[in-house]
């Protein structure tokens, strides 16, 4: 019962985290587009009540006219009714940690620990997990600060600190498990942005307002950097908060490459259309994260060798013992594997016939990607896998 109730835990607060995630992009996005848009005040009368750019624009039926105040209006109190955009960022970040605890931490054992990369008790491998986390916030930080007058060094710095935490961490976890924490940290350092920096700094302008004091404008800019950032970072998040449906991406040798080339592309692809708001068509950009992507495929598409002459023919003898101890235990119709109520994605794995339906699918997952078993859990070996795809290339004949 217990695996049963996790898995609507599961998708609950999944549905929740995706939810908080679009109301937190979406807002992002639209402000970082507003701001790209904004003209100067057409009337001296707002230019001079400090009014720094205005936008008109059409949408549900209605005009909008938004106007932006870099320290508030001049000649009239600032309104009561401001509506602060910190919950959907909360939200998204408390929610994805739940996600990482229900399934990662939960899950150590088989979702979190991959001994092949390193031998970790599940205490240990939890520890690792809530201080990466911790660090990366405070090393990102720090190169901030200390980097503060010089933006092309800090995006030099923190780029060089994403790649090494991604390095690290798939040297530590599985694969599947490196991808999501990078994702997590990366989360962490947006959301602490809007909860350390961006919303205290317009909270110290607006206390400096209410006071009738000219607001310093420094906490401002500094949320303006850190905002920045953000969006730079929203799509790299995205694919990550994907990934685990790609093995082929993380489960290689190079998977943290893999990782570090589609995030590449995910920025250059966030940079062309930010450019676009300034009516800046540079198509060299998403080109050119095109030719990342496409030079990261082939370079991490599966070789299968060429069938060897005179092969020994594997029947399904051989493979039907490997399936039931490595895999029909999680992916059967009444799973045996700790943890699991139903089987993963709805494969089965637990008749000749369901073996051969899959054939395929088990040739990518666990010949080819050797996603599978997770965290190779039931400890198949390289030379199970080989039987499995020499069945496979010749033909997945079954009884």
């Amino acid at each position: 019962m217990l695996p049963y109730v996790l898995d609507w835990l599961n998708l609950l607060i999944r549905w929740f985290h995706f939810v908080a995630g679009i109301s937190w992009i979406g807002a992002s996005f639209f402000f970082i587009w507003l701001d790209n848009h904004l003209v100067a005040p057409a009337a001296a009368a707002d230019a001079a009540n400090g009014v720094s750019g205005e936008l008109w624009s059409v949408h549900g039926g209605g005009f909008y006219h938004n106007q932006k105040y870099l320290t508030g209006p001049k000649n009239e109190p600032l309104t009561e009714h401001l509506h602060w955009f910190k919950w959907e960022a909360y939200s998204t970040w408390i929610s994805g940690m739940a996600m990482l605890a229900l399934i990662y931490w939960v899950g150590a054992d088989t979702f979190l620990i991959d001994k092949s990369v390193m031998v970790l008790t599940p205490a240990s491998a939890i520890l690792i997990s809530i201080a990466s986390l911790i660090l990366g916030w405070l090393i990102y930080d720090a190169l901030c600060r200390l980097l503060a007058g010089s933006p092309r060094a800090l995006a030099v710095a923190i780029s060089l600190f994403l790649l090494a935490a991604d390095w690290g961490l798939f040297h530590v976890f599985g694969a599947r498990a490196a991808y999501i924490h990078v994702g997590a940290i990366v989360g962490t350092i947006m959301v602490a942005n809007v909860f350390f920096v961006i919303i205290p700094g317009q909270k110290k302008m607006l206390a400096q307002i209410r006071a009738g004091r000219q607001p310093d404008p420094r906490p401002g800019q500094l949320g303006k950097i850190r905002s920045v950032h953000n969006t730079y970072l929203t799509l790299p998040v995205l694919f990550i908060m994907i990934s685990n449906h790609y093995p082929m991406t993380y489960q290689n040798a190079n998977g943290w490459l893999v990782l570090a080339a589609i995030a590449v592309a995910g920025v250059l692809v966030r940079y062309f259309f930010v450019l676009t708001h300034k009516q800046k068509l540079v198509i060299g950009l998403p080109v050119a994260a095109l030719a990342i992507l496409a030079i990261t495929a082939i370079a991490i598409a599966p070789r299968q060798p060429a069938p060897a002459a005179n092969a020994p023919i594997v029947t399904f003898a051989a493979v039907g013992p490997i399936v039931a101890q490595r895999c029909a235990v999680c992916h059967a119709a009444h799973p045996t594997q700790a943890g699991f109520a139903t089987a993963p994605a709805g494969v089965l794995l637990d008749t000749p016939a369901h073996i051969a339906a899959n054939a395929q699918r088990i040739r990518m997952q666990a010949v080819d990607a050797k996603a599978m078993p997770l965290g190779n859990v039931t400890g198949m070996t390289d030379a199970e896998r080989a039987t499995l795809g020499a069945w496979i290339s010749q033909g997945a004949k079954t009884p």
